[in-house]
């Protein structure tokens, strides 16, 4: 892949170059071979980023390991729920999916963690001061 093809995604602060991470530490041999999760972690992202939406690298790792996909569609849902609880000024907002339930840093449009709904039933979310159910 070359610099030119190469993808990119947001994070937190700035665009991350994908080639740019693939290759640090590797030798050229290794380069092309990643794992799945990583890509998974990185196509998630990318997917997210079109549609406003941005994930910590602590939710796509709950994401990832709770085995919770999240469709175009329903990315839409939640930014279309972002901006519900934005206009009603909230700050972190609780917005659950038929398969999730995600704190969202509605400021930021950054979802901080994602509990699968047999784990929400368990605990008790703080820190939120609205929820979304969509």
């Amino acid at each position: 892949m070359s610099a030119e093809n190469a993808i990119k995604i947001n994070n937190y602060t700035r665009p991350v170059d994908l080639l740019d991470i693939a290759s640090r530490g590797k030798t050229g041999a290794s380069i092309g071979k990643s794992d799945k999760s990583s890509f998974h972690d990185m196509f998630s992202a990318e997917l997210a980023s079109t549609r406003d939406v941005q994930f910590s690298k602590h939710a796509s790792q709950r994401l990832h390991s709770r085995g919770i996909e999240l469709t175009d569609e329903k990315l839409g849902q939640i930014a279309n729920a972002i901006d519900k609880a934005e206009a009603k000024g909230s700050r972190e907002t609780l917005i659950l999916t038929e398969e999730a339930a995600l704190v969202v840093s509605v400021e930021n449009r950054t979802v901080i963690t994602a509990f699968d709904r047999d784990n929400l039933r368990e605990g008790v979310v703080t820190s939120i001061d609205s929820a979304v159910i969509l």
